[in-house]
């Protein structure tokens, strides 16, 4: 992860939303169905994340145009991710960017894995305000966001319209 700009009150910011993610992950790398977060550092204004490997494809393989889930595989999906959003939510968390890419069926047990929470992405959209104030951009992806996310205000449901959406083009091919 690296900030945008080189201002000092950037960096700050950037230190600082980086030190907060990343107790985070390491409260919720604790669930099975999380990676884990094994290190994290800064170098030369750089910040990294070190996470378990998760062997398995992310879910536009299974997700995409022209292939379409049945009723129980789309039923399926929603059940086992919301029982990770439930445990993420249930610690003050929101993903911010559900989406297909993002959910990783680990090879395993075939288990869906959710990746790349998308509050450590701020930190590349770090810039000045006006007022002369670090500030983030909005992180997520369009198709995927619902309207107060885009307004920059996420919430936790802002992460059930995105799996909602998933379904949808799950269902719809």
């Amino acid at each position: 992860l690296q900030p945008s700009a080189h201002n000092p009150s950037i960096l700050e910011e950037a230190r600082s939303r980086f030190e907060l993610e990343a107790i985070a992950l390491e409260k919720l790398g604790i669930h099975n169905r999380i990676p884990r977060l094994l290190d994290r550092f800064e170098e030369d204004r750089e910040f990294y994340l070190v996470q378990e490997f998760i062997d398995g494809p992310d879910l536009t393989q299974e997700v995409k145009e022209g292939k379409r889930l049945n009723e129980a595989q789309a039923i399926a999906l929603l059940y086992h991710t919301l029982e990770v959003l439930e445990y993420i939510h249930e610690h003050g968390v929101i993903h911010r960017d559900i989406k297909p890419s993002n959910l990783i069926r680990r090879k395993s047990d075939h288990k869906i894995v959710i990746v790349d929470f998308g509050a450590v992405k701020e930190i590349e959209t770090l810039v000045l305000s006006r007022e002369g104030r670090p500030s983030g951009s909005v992180v997520g992806t369009p198709g995927y966001m619902p309207i107060e996310h885009l307004g920059g205000r996420p919430r936790a449901n802002s992460d059930i319209y995105g799996l909602g959406m998933t379904a949808i083009q799950a269902l719809t091919g």
